[in-house]
C-alpha cells in the first residue's frame, strides 16, 4: 500500500511504438510550459546594475509577463523548501538531541518577519552575482521561501512523527534502512499532508508576494516585474481598476498551476491513503488520466522510477540469513546531559546579550513597553486562532471527507489563502473612517485573513486521510452527530489541527505587521500592538528597536509554542501511536 514506486521495471512494447493521441495532445501544453520557463529564466539573469530603474507599467498587457515571472520566483522557493522540509524532518523525526535544539529554532524562524530575512540576504546575494539581476532575483526567492519552508517542515516532521505503530514494526521485520524507511514507508504516509501544505505555503507566498518583490538596498527601492510589484504600485497610485486587475491575474495563475501541478499531484497521491479499502470517490485529474495514457510519458516515467528503484538499493541493511538484528541501543545519558548543557549555555549565552543590548541602547522603560504591546497581540491572536478553530475545522472534516466537493473548492480556498492583505486596505479604510470604528478591534481580523487557511489545509489534509473502513465500522455502529465527532473525527484529524494551528499562530504575529498599520492614500489606521509597533520603527529608520520588537516577538512565540501548543502537540502524538 505504501509502494511508492510502479512495479513496471522495463517499458513495455507499447511504450516504444509510436505516439497515439495524448502524445500529440500533451506536446504543446508540455513545450508552451518549457518555453515559458525559458524565457523567463532568461529575463531572470539579465545584466542589472543596482540603482538602475525597473519601471512597472499598470497597463493589464503587462500583466501576463508578471504573472510569469512571479511563479517562476513561486515555484523555485517551493522546490528549495520541500527539499530542506526532507533534511529538517528527517533529521528532527529521528533524532532527539537534534529534535531539542531544531525545533525551537524552527519556532523562531516563522516568528521572524519576513522583512527581516530580506535586510539580511539582499547584500550577500547581490555581491554573489555583481552586475546580474540574479542577485536581486535570489534574495526575493529567498524571502517567498521564508514564508513557505517553516510551514512544510513541521508538517514533515508532524507526520513522520505519528506514523502508526504497525507500519514501523513492518519496516524493522523487512529490515528497511533509515533511507529506505523515509522513500518507502514515511515520505507516503506524509504525502497527501505534504500536498496540502505545499498548497498551503503556495498561498502563503502569494500573501507576502508585495514584500518580497519589492526589494530595498543601499538607498535604492527596487520593484522586481512581478505581481506583488504591480500591486505596491497599483497601491501607492490609489489606482483601484489596476487592483481589479492583479486580482484576475491572480486568479488566473492560482486557477493554471492548480489543474496543472496540485491537481494531478493530489490526484495521484491518493494511493497512499492508509487504508485497507478504496474509498467511492477518489481525487480526478484530466491532465493525469491524459498522462496515464501517452505512451511517450509512460516510457518516461518507467525510465524515472527504475532509476529511483536502484537509488533504493542504497544504505541498504546486510543481513545474512541466519540472525536478525539487534536491539537499538539507547543513547548514552551521558553525551544527552552534554548536549543539554550546551543548549543551556547557548540560551544563556543569548540572555546575556540580550540583557547588555538592552542596558545599552533602548533601556528596561521601553522594554516593558514592548512587552506590554506584544501582549495585546498575543490575546488577539489567540482569541483569532480559536475562533478560526469554530469555524473552518468543521468545514474542513466536511471537505476532506468528501473528494468530489474537494476538488471543487481546492482552487477557491486556494485563492482565499493567496489573497494579500494589502488588497484590502482601501475598503477597510474606507469603512472604518465612515463609521468611525476604533481600530483596535476591528483591525484584529486582518491578522487572522492569511493564515486562518492553515488550519483549513491542514485539517482537510488530516481528515482526507481518515481510512475508509473506520468510517464504514462508525456507521455500523450507529455513531452519529456529536458522538461520531467526539470519537472519530475530532481524534482522526488532532494531529493535523495542531500543526495548522501552530504555523497559524507563528503566522499570525508576523502577519499583524502589516494587519494593525493600514494605510491608503494618506489616510493611516493605527492599533496598539507589537506588529503596529515594529511597522512604525521600521518606517523611522530606528534599528534598535525593529530588533527589539523583533526579539520580542520571537520570545512570545517561543514560550507560547513550548507551554502550550508544544502540550497539544506532545499529546496528538501519544494519540497516534
Amino acid at each position: 500500500m505504501f509502494e511508492l514506486f510502479s512495479t513496471r521495471t522495463r517499458p513495455s512494447s507499447s511504450s516504444r511504438s509510436a505516439p497515439n493521441r495524448w502524445d500529440w495532445a500533451l506536446l504543446p501544453l508540455v513545450l508552451g510550459v518549457l518555453a515559458a520557463m525559458a524565457y523567463g529564466a532568461s529575463q531572470m539573469s539579465r545584466p542589472f546594475a543596482v540603482g538602475e530603474s525597473l519601471p512597472i507599467s499598470l497597463d493589464p498587457i503587462y500583466l501576463p509577463y508578471y504573472l510569469l515571472r512571479t511563479i517562476l520566483r513561486m515555484f523555485t522557493a517551493l522546490a528549495f523548501s520541500l527539499l530542506f522540509s526532507f533534511v529538517f524532518a528527517a533529521i528532527a523525526a529521528k533524532f532527539r538531541t537534534a529534535e531539542k535544539a531544531m525545533i525551537p529554532m524552527l519556532d523562531i524562524l516563522q516568528s521572524v518577519p519576513i522583512l527581516g530575512f530580506q535586510a539580511i540576504a539582499i547584500a550577500p546575494f547581490i555581491a554573489l552575482f555583481p552586475g546580474n539581476l540574479l542577485g536581486v532575483e535570489c534574495a526575493a526567492i529567498f524571502a517567498i521561501f521564508t514564508s513557505q519552508a517553516w510551514n512544510m517542515a513541521f508538517s514533515l516532521y508532524q507526520s513522520m512523527r505519528t506514523v502508526p505503530a504497525e507500519l514501523h514494526e513492518a519496516a524493522r521485520v523487512f529490515r528497511l534502512s533509515g533511507w529506505q524507511r523515509f522513500w518507502r514507508l514515511e515520505l507516503p504516509y506524509a504525502t497527501p499532508g505534504l500536498l496540502w501544505n505545499m498548497m498551503m505555503s503556495m498561498s502563503g507566498g502569494w500573501f507576502f508576494l508585495v514584500a518580497a518583490e519589492a526589494i530595498s538596498v543601499a538607498g535604492q527601492d527596487i520593484k522586481l516585474p512581478g505581481i506583488g510589484s504591480y500591486i505596491a504600485v497599483a497601491i501607492d497610485a490609489e489606482n483601484g481598476r489596476a487592483i481589479a486587475w492583479a486580482i484576475g491575474a491572480m486568479m488566473a495563475g492560482i486557477l493554471l498551476y492548480d489543474q496543472l501541478f496540485f491537481r494531478p499531484l493530489l490526484a495521484w497521491a491518493d494511493k497512499f491513503r492508509f487504508e485497507e479499502s478504496q474509498a467511492d470517490v477518489a481525487q480526478q485529474s484530466w491532465l493525469l488520466d491524459w498522462t496515464r495514457r501517452s505512451r511517450w510519458m509512460q516510457a518516461l516515467s518507467n525510465l524515472f522510477w527504475a532509476r529511483m528503484r536502484r537509488a533504493l538499493g542504497w544504505f541498504s541493511v546486510p543481513y545474512d540469513g541466519t540472525s536478525i538484528r539487534a536491539r537499538a541501543k539507547p543513547p548514552d545519558p551521558r553525551w544527552t546531559r552534554v548536549w543539554d548543557a550546551l543548549l543551556a549555555a547557548g540560551a544563556l549565552l543569548a540572555t546575556y546579550k540580550l540583557v547588555v543590548f538592552v542596558h545599552a541602547e533602548v533601556g528596561w522603560s521601553e522594554v516593558l513597553h514592548v512587552v506590554g504591546l506584544g501582549g495585546i497581540t498575543l490575546v488577539r491572536v489567540m482569541v483569532l486562532i480559536g475562533l478560526a478553530s469554530l469555524i473552518w475545522v468543521p468545514i474542513a472534516v466536511w471537505i476532506g471527507l468528501r473528494p468530489r466537493y474537494s476538488q471543487r473548492v481546492q482552487a477557491v480556498a486556494q485563492f482565499l489563502a493567496a489573497f494579500p492583505v494589502n488588497l484590502l486596505f482601501p475598503a477597510v479604510v474606507f469603512v472604518m473612517v465612515a463609521l468611525k470604528l476604533n481600530p483596535n478591534i476591528w483591525l484584529s481580523p486582518l491578522i487572522i485573513f492569511g493564515t486562518q487557511w492553515y488550519i483549513l489545509f491542514n485539517v482537510v489534509a488530516g481528515a482526507s486521510t481518515i481510512p475508509n473502513e473506520l468510517r464504514l465500522a462508525a456507521g455500523n455502529l450507529g455513531l452519529k452527530g456529536w458522538l461520531l465527532w467526539r470519537r472519530v473525527y475530532l481524534p482522526a484529524v488532532f494531529p493535523s489541527f495542531i500543526t495548522g494551528a501552530i504555523t497559524a499562530s507563528g503566522g499570525s504575529w508576523n502577519a499583524s505587521i502589516v494587519a494593525e498599520y493600514v494605510s491608503w492614500g494618506n489616510t493611516s489606521l493605527v492599533a496598539d500592538g507589537l506588529g503596529s509597533y515594529i511597522k512604525q520603527m521600521t518606517e523611522q529608520g530606528d534599528f534598535h528597536r525593529i530588533a527589539l520588537g523583533i526579539g520580542v516577538m520571537c520570545i512570545f512565540v517561543m514560550l507560547l509554542n513550548r507551554f502550550f501548543w508544544r502540550k497539544l502537540y506532545v499529546l496528538a502524538e501519544d494519540r497516534g501511536r
